[in-house]
């Protein structure tokens, strides 16, 4: 898996081969999510990182995490995710 387990875009945890992206040529890229990574793209390229937060406190809230929480932890990790040095 990637050096620190998560997504570099979105830090989902990289648990399985299955929770891998693709590259272009059809292999697992070790550093993206399924989610984030097919076909060597990003499946929401040209989102900022605003809007990535936003996307991600919605996804918290659907999974019953309080918006305040969500909103602190997705400020304090994405920056330090390789994609949005």
């Amino acid at each position: 898996m990637s050096q620190q387990n998560i997504c570099q875009s979105c830090s989902m945890p990289l648990r399985s081969e299955n929770d891998l992206g693709t590259n272009a040529d059809g292999t697992k890229n070790r550093d993206y999510c399924h989610f984030c990574f097919k076909a060597g793209k990003f499946t929401d390229d040209g989102i900022t990182m605003e809007q990535k937060i936003e996307k991600m406190v919605g996804l918290a809230k659907e999974m019953n995490i309080s918006e305040d929480r969500a909103r602190e932890m997705a400020k304090n990790i994405l920056p330090t995710l390789q994609r949005w040095k």
